[in-house]
């Protein structure tokens, strides 16, 4: 019961923030060149690569939000095997094709100098290569390391809400200047979630061995 309670608490969490990231991409429809963060990227949004490259990961990344919990429902693991299959090749498809190549191109623009254009390029490439390796299991038919790497994913994916919270917390605690804490969420926001799955990865496949031993 208590942990069905948690579950419950966590997926309505995960659904206040998707929606937050919901109300930032709105913003942005129809086009709209001089609003939220293009305000600050008025020079990158003359160059016509990055407007693409800007629009396609906003609309398509939502979508990733949206579906992306979905592949960790056991029930419908379970119970709609094809509904999963598809939503797992339309994630992959996106991700791969749209997404993340259109994240990489943005990286290289990143404000925060130096330091957060390695972090964003970072963070592309790791997203698009363990998206990759996770379809190549699956299509392997090895599902335990299948569903490590999409859990690695998934990870890097939800550093589009990570990266915004910490910002608002160490905003709140430190009250850094802007272009610091630019600097220090652009590493914080994907590699706390990283971490974390390689933690989370660790107990759940332990736990699984150990019962399996008894």
């Amino acid at each position: 019961m208590i942990v069905k309670c948690l579950k419950i608490l966590l997926l309505l969490i995960y659904g206040y923030f998707a929606y937050l990231l919901f109300l930032i991409t709105i913003q942005y429809v129809p086009l709209n060149f001089d609003v939220a963060f293009l305000r600050i990227k008025q020079d990158e949004i003359g160059l016509l690569h990055y407007r693409w490259a800007f629009f396609i990961h906003v609309y398509t990344s939502i979508f990733l939000i949206a579906v992306g919990w979905m592949q960790f429902s056991t029930y419908l693991r379970t119970h709609y095997k094809q509904l999963h299959r598809i939503i797992g090749k339309f994630y992959v498809l996106t991700l791969l094709f749209l997404s993340g190549p259109s994240g990489l191109i943005m990286s290289y623009y990143a404000n925060g100098g130096l330091v957060a254009k390695i972090s964003f390029i970072t963070l592309s490439v790791l997203w698009i290569v363990m998206t990759y390796v996770a379809y190549y299991y699956a299509r392997k038919g090895d599902f335990v390391k299948h569903k490590k790497y999409a859990v690695r994913s998934f990870a890097l994916t939800l550093s589009a809400i990570s990266l915004r919270l910490f910002k608002y917390i160490i905003v709140f605690l430190f009250h850094p200047l802007p272009m610091d804490t630019y600097r220090i969420v652009s590493w914080l926001g994907w590699a706390f979630n990283l971490i974390l799955a390689e933690i989370i990865l660790f107990y759940w496949f332990k736990n699984k061995i150990n019962g399996i031993k008894t």
